[in-house]
Order: structure tokens, then sequence, then C-alpha cells
């Protein structure tokens, strides 16, 4: 079965971060990517741009409206994702504990509609 880790942080909680913490960080996920390869359960990654470019359209009622930014108001921003591969929810949430957006953010998992 196929779970997608979304990873919400707060910018405010990065937003002091410079160029070496930023280096350490990438270091840090890229230990995180090899251990999901080496356990053969890495699907796919993605890093999304800050939440303040986003362009959100809605069709809700027939009328189309467009929004910069996120459409919800909220602290956290949607960051990045994972998507894994592994037998159930109980593996998943043992591979979203050792993500390192657990220890700054929040890890939503969702199981694929599809079967993955």
């Amino acid at each position: 079965m196929q779970y997608t880790f979304l990873l919400y942080t707060d910018p405010a909680d990065i937003a002091h971060l410079g160029p070496e913490d930023w280096a350490e960080m990438k270091e840090v996920y890229g230990a995180y990517i090899g251990a999901l390869q080496e356990a053969g359960v890495f699907v796919a990654t993605d890093w999304l741009q800050p939440a303040d470019t986003a362009t959100t359209i809605t069709l809700k009622d027939g009328e189309e409206r467009v929004h910069d930014g996120p459409f919800a108001e909220t602290r956290e921003t949607l960051g990045g994702s994972f998507t894994i591969e592994v037998p159930d929810l109980d593996a998943a949430m043992d591979w979203a504990r050792k993500c390192p957006a657990a220890k700054t953010g929040k890890v939503e998992i969702r199981a694929s509609a599809m079967g993955g």
C-alpha cells in the first residue's frame, strides 16, 4: 500500500535559518531518503516553493476565484511530501516518526486512494 507524508512547518520556525543550517537540513533529509531507499520503500519525494508563491483557484458555486498564496490562513504550510510503499499504516507511522519534519512540524499520513 502506498502512503504519502505531507510535511507541514510554520515558516516562522525556519525563517532564521542561514545557509549552513539549510545545508545541514539537506544532509539530514538526504540520509532519510537514503534510509527509505535502502529499505526498498521509497517511491517519490518533492519539496515545494514557499506558500506565499502559491496560487489557489476554486470554481465552487460556479464562480471562479483566484487567490495568491494558500487558500487557508494557517501558521503551518505544506512544504513537501514523501510517498512510500509499505504493508500497512503501522509501518507508515514508523517511517513518519523518522522523518526530519516530524521534529520541527507535522507529518500527515494519507493512504493512496488508488491502492498503490
